[in-house]
């Protein structure tokens, strides 16, 4: 994998570690994402992969499962490509609560870790507290692409989280499903790379939430991100979605839809 810069370390508002990815990109090696799919929650109904038809229409409420956790968005667009889509912010959300009632802020990362394992934690409704975020989910990659502004109106930057590539439902149904994978990238403004939660990721695997050939492919997915979408400004880096903004008509809070399944 890159090296990380050791002359730049971070400590985020959540608790983890960001390092300024520093130096040539290392030479791309292909992932056994196969190794991956055994994380994969089992779903209860056919599946089919993203970025075939039927697509979601603009405008259109889709949910998108990370296993325990859901967040309601907005389609903006959905094509071959993947799917384009708004988090208002004040929206639903259904999340992972630890039953202590202890936030996970207030915990160190092997306890973070530990809790995952046990998986001694509710699935409660909530509310995504952070500003509007537009996701993009590319077809056919295990990671995805959210774009942050500031209060302002000035563009954050890129965050790019590793996850399982997207699955759907098999019915046309406005799902989408994956898994989080930990580890993430941040493209600031200035166009600079870090990698975030990488202390995360071994904690959890240390704890047995990943084993270690696991890990060691989520490790090498940053470089791939480096090469596929990073260095050549892949899609959707070469959109101006910097420079979008939701319409009035899309950016107000959503709720979790009656029929979602709680489970």
């Amino acid at each position: 994998m890159t090296d990380p810069g050791d002359e730049e370390l971070v400590v985020t508002d959540s608790g983890g570690t960001m390092r300024l990815l520093a130096g040539p990109i290392a030479p791309e090696v292909a992932p056994d994402l196969e190794l991956l799919e055994i994380l994969r929650t089992p779903y209860d109904v056919p599946v089919r992969a993203a970025g075939t038809a039927p697509y979601l229409e603009a405008g259109a409420v889709v949910t998108w499962h990370y296993a325990l956790g859901v967040d309601v968005l907005r389609v903006v667009r959905d094509d071959e490509r993947g799917l384009v889509a708004w988090l208002p912010a004040g929206s639903e959300r259904l999340a992972a609560v630890p039953r202590d009632g202890r936030g996970l802020r207030e915990r160190s990362l092997e306890d973070r870790a530990a809790l995952s394992a046990s998986q001694d934690y509710d699935r409660l409704r909530r509310t995504w507290d952070g500003s509007g975020i537009l996701r993009v989910a590319p077809t056919g990659v295990p990671w995805s692409i959210w774009y942050f502004w500031e209060d302002d109106g000035s563009f954050a930057g890129h965050y790019v989280n590793l996850e399982l590539v997207h699955e759907r439902p098999a019915s046309g149904a406005a799902r989408v499903i994956t898994r989080d994978l930990t580890l993430d990238l941040w493209l600031d403004a200035g166009g600079r790379t870090w990698l975030k939660d990488e202390d995360e990721l071994a904690a959890f695997t240390s704890a047995g939430h990943f084993a270690e050939e696991q890990a060691d492919v989520i490790r090498s997915l940053v470089d791939r991100v480096l090469h596929e979408l990073v260095g050549p400004r892949a899609w959707p880096l070469d959109e101006d979605w910097e420079s979008w903004r939701p319409p009035p008509e899309i950016d107000h809070p959503l709720t979790l839809p009656d029929h979602l399944e709680i489970r």
